[in-house]
Parts: structure tokens; C-alpha cells; sequence
């Protein structure tokens, strides 16, 4: 299951980026055509990789794990059970809470989560863009709505915070509302290729119970921690760092389902069909062990770095193409679009194809994957396109409705701790959504990377979408030759100017 090495070498070295902004969608479709359908023909050995991140990734594991149960029991129907108070004699405040007291309401962010990411499972077919669409022109006013319930309640420092977000939101949104019908058009035709492998849906589920099992664990402690007897600074430190383990674990098991999903995706695309008779046999139950196996430590090490450099990419990007003629402001923006683009080259979700159809190293399939987006022009494409951010904004919608939920009725309850009980219940909505999200996600990244392989397999599966994709393609190149045109124009100009003046 590896894809040829020759095609990343023969790409790189014969389009350089001169020839990459004038080039023909339609000549480079054909130039990996010849060997496509035979890169999965023979299946080597896979070797375990980065197996320094997977190891730290099961240490921080056990030990949280055994953290939880002791911070859970500390406040377990009896108050300093396990005489942890003695040694936070400084910071305490006295108070009597129990943990069974504020487990309930993590349940309920469970619960509600849960709800919601099968929702979107059960309705992907019928009801996907849609929900999308909902999802990207709703959220700004959510965050708003949240913002002025937070100064009714008199938390001042969230308001703003959320107040800040809508504004950032609502600004994102504009910046890239011309890009939304692409977008959309490649969401929809990864929601078919998905929906027509139902077995990846079931895995979608699956782990979505073994998220929820670990989340059972790791709300216990939580309500350990909400019930303690530390000051409120001792207790957000710690939700902080019980919220980074949390998403870090939560990233590793979508990235997990990325993986596995990403390989169905490659070989259905590759073989022509998933009634295929090339098609190798088991082929979900291989990639489920290659992802949780020699893979696993790839998928742990990406997990911590890939959805932040994202994030901030894409708001990078969407400041930048509305900054206009504030030179001042535009180079610095460059500096960081420019750091930014360094870094997402050794740290991509289209890494994780990669690692699915040929088990390398997460840098090395980073780096392979963007040099061949690069080499083939298609990285305009993808720049162009905001699929991974409107699945953010589904992800984050979801979980602001389960903070919601858990709000509302620890309001009810506990006033004092509605923001600490909200913010941990919104980030257990975020993870369960984003499971049910990175089914659609994978199929986009393995579509594109199928495209840059080799854009005959798009063809042969959907003709009409392939010529849509390709038609882009070549605006997105002649934009950017035109753009650079102008940038070289423009210097010459000035070049010219200074000589003249003197004289």
C-alpha cells in the first residue's frame, strides 16, 4: 500500500513553479496516468515510526488517567477522601463540594455531544450541506448571543473574549464568502465518496464510544477538580491542563479515523470502484491496524501541532487578502503568512493520506504531500479552498451547543461554576463533533491528493466534478500569474523611478 516514490520525484523535477502558474489542469492530468492503478499493487512491510511520540503519548495517557481517578475520588461522596487538602493548605477556600455533584453535568455535555455527531452521521447523505451552510451563517451570531448572556451573568473577561470571536468570525467570513460555492461543491462530492463506503461510517461511531469511555474518565476528575476546595486559580490550572491532555487525545483519535478513512478513500479511488476486483480484500480491517499500530505514533506526533498551525493559517490567509495597499501592515503579515507556510510544510493534514497508503514517518508524508501539491500546481487549489475551516466552524458550533446545555443547568445549580463547567463541556462537544467531522475531512484530503497523483482517478469516478475542479484549477493559476505579473511590474516601476529622480 505505498504510493510510488517515482511520482514525487518526476513531479518535482519536471514542474518548477514557473511553468506550475501557466500550466494546463489538462496536460497535467495525464502525466501519472500510466502507473496509477498499479501504486497499490504490492504491499511492503511497514515499519514503526515515530515511536519516541507514541510513547509519550501512552506515558501522558497512564498518568492522566491515574490523575483523574485520584482528583474523582479526592471529593467522591466524601469531602478530602484521600487527604489531597493538606497539601494545598495555601489555597483553599473551604468549600464543600462533592464530585457526583458536577459529574451529572458532564454527562449531559456527553450526552449532548453524542447526540449531535451521530445527528450528523445519520444525515449525512441528506442533510450535509445543508447543516454546513447553517453552521458557517449561524455561528457568528451564536457567539455574539453567548457573549451578551456572559456581561448579563457579570463575567466580564469571557464576554469580551467571545464579543472578540464573533467579531474575528464575522470578518473570516466575509474574507472568503466568494470562496463558499467551491467549497461546498468539493464538501458534497466528499460526503458522496463517503457515503457510498458505510463500513468508515461505522468506524466514525466506534470511536466515538471510545471517546466517550475515556470522556467518562476524564470528566470524573474534572468534577473532582470543579468540586475541590482549591482557590478558582488553582482549579483553572488544572482544567487547563486536563483540557490539553483532553484535546490532544481527542485530536489523536480523529486523526486516527483520518487515517483509516484516507485509505479506503485512496484505494476506492485508485481501483475505480469499491466493487473493484483489484480491490484488495479487508481492506478497512488493514488500515484499522496500520493506523493503530506502526502508524499510531505518526498520528500521535501530527495530532499535537497540525489543527493549531491550521487554524492559524487560515486566518492568516483570510487577513491577507483584505489588507489592500497598507504596505506596512501587508509585510507584516507576509513575515507571518510566510513562517506560517514554513511550517505547514512539515505539519499538514494531507500528511495523514500519506501515512495511510505508505506508513511513513508524519514529517516526511507532510513534506512529500505538499511538494507534490507544489510541483502540480493544485496547492493554488487548495488554498483556495475552506473545507477544513467549514468543518471547523460545524465542530465549534457543536460544541458551543453542548456548553450551552451544561451552562444553563449548572446555572441552575451552581452559579459560581457555570464558566468553568461550560468551557470543559464545550471543548467534550467539540471532540465528539469533530469525530463525526473527519469522516467527511478525510474523504477531501484523499481526493486531493488522488488529483495531484494522478487526476485521471477523479475523472474516472465523477467526470463532471473533475472538470469543475479542473476549470478552478486553471482560474486559481491564471490569477496567480497575473498576480505575479503585476508584483514584478510594480517593482520595475519603482526601480525606474529611483534611477530617474537623481537625474
Amino acid at each position: 500500500m505505498n504510493i510510488s516514490q517515482s511520482s514525487y520525484s518526476s513531479s518535482s523535477s519536471s514542474v518548477n513553479s514557473a511553468s506550475v502558474a501557466t500550466a494546463d489542469p489538462n496536460v497535467i492530468s495525464s502525466r501519472r496516468s500510466a502507473d496509477s492503478s498499479q501504486t497499490m499493487a504490492s504491499e511492503p512491510s511497514r515499519r514503526w515510526r515515530d515511536i519516541f511520540w507514541l510513547g509519550v503519548f501512552l506515558i501522558q495517557l497512564v498518568l492522566m488517567g491515574c490523575a483523574l481517578t485520584v482528583l474523582g475520588l479526592n471529593r467522591f461522596k466524601k469531602t478530602d477522601r484521600l487527604n489531597i487538602d493538606r497539601y494545598t493548605q495555601g489555597f483553599l477556600e473551604n468549600q464543600r463540594g462533592l464530585t457526583e455533584n458536577y459529574w451529572p453535568l458532564y454527562a449531559l455535555a456527553g450526552g449532548v455531544g453524542t447526540v449531535l455527531g451521530w445527528t450528523w452521521l445519520l444525515f449525512l447523505s441528506s442533510q450535509a450541506n445543508h447543516m454546513m451552510k447553517v453552521a458557517v451563517h449561524i455561528l457568528t451570531t451564536y457567539l455574539a448571543v453567548i457573549s451578551v448572556l456572559l456581561f448579563w451573568m457579570e463575567q466580564f473577561f469571557w464576554g469580551v473574549a467571545f464579543a472578540i470571536g464573533a467579531v474575528l468570525q464575522f470578518l473570516y467570513v466575509i474574507s472568503v464568502i466568494d470562496r463558499l460555492p467551491f467549497t461546498m461543491l468539493v464538501l458534497q462530492a466528499a460526503v458522496k465518496m463517503v457515503w457510498s463506503l458505510r463500513e468508515v461510517m461505522r468506524v466514525a461511531y466506534a470511536f466515538m464510544l471510545i471517546m466517550l469511555l475515556w470522556m467518562g474518565i476524564w470528566s470524573f476528575g474534572a468534577a473532582g477538580v470543579v468540586a475541590s476546595s482549591i482557590g478558582d486559580g488553582g482549579r483553572w490550572w488544572l482544567l487547563v491542563v486536563l483540557s490539553i491532555s483532553l484535546f490532544w487525545t481527542g485530536a489523536v483519535l480523529c486523526n486516527t479515523v483520518h487515517v483509516i478513512v484516507s485509505g479506503m478513500v485512496f484505494l476506492v479511488l485508485i481501483h475505480g470502484g469499491r466493487e473493484a476486483s483489484s480491490m484488495p480484500p479487508n481492506s478497512l480491517m488493514k488500515s484499522l491496524r496500520y493506523a493503530v499500530t506502526t502508524s499510531f505514533g505518526s498520528i500521535c506526533y501530527g495530532s499535537l501541532f497540525t489543527a493549531a498551525i491550521r487554524t492559524l493559517r487560515w486566518k492568516i490567509r483570510g487577513l491577507r487578502s483584505k489588507i489592500g495597499n497598507n504596505e506596512c501592515l501587508l509585510c507584516c503579515v507576509d513575515f507571518l503568512f510566510h513562517l506560517v507556510e514554513t511550517l505547514v510544510r512539515f505539519f499538514n493534514k494531507y500528511a495523514y493520506v500519506q501515512i495511510a497508503v505508505s506508513g511513513k514517518s508524519f514529517n516526511h508524508s507532510a513534506r512529500d504531500a505538499w511538494e507534490l501539491f507544489q510541483s502540480t500546481g493544485v496547492e493554488a487549489l487548495i488554498a483556495y479552498d475552506c473545507s477544513g475551516a467549514v468543518l471547523l466552524m460545524g465542530t465549534l458550533l457543536g460544541g458551543l451547543i453542548t456548553g450551552t446545555c451544561s451552562g444553563i443547568w449548572t446555572w441552575i445549580k451552581y452559579r459560581d461554576r457555570v464558566v468553568m463547567v461550560g468551557s470543559t463541556a464545550m471543548l467534550m462537544g467539540m471532540v465528539l463533533v469533530g469525530l463525526a467531522m473527519v469522516v467527511v475531512e478525510s474523504a477531501v484530503t484523499s481526493i486531493y491528493i488522488c488529483y495531484a497523483e494522478d487526476p485521471l482517478l477523479i475523472h474516472r469516478w465523477d467526470a463532471e466534478f473533475f472538470n469543475q475542479m479542473s476549470e478552478m484549477l486553471h482560474q486559481r493559476l491564471q490569477h496567480r500569474s497575473s498576480r505575479a505579473r503585476e508584483v514584478l511590474t510594480h517593482h520595475r516601476f519603482d526601480n525606474h523611478t529611483q534611477e530617474t529622480l537623481p537625474a
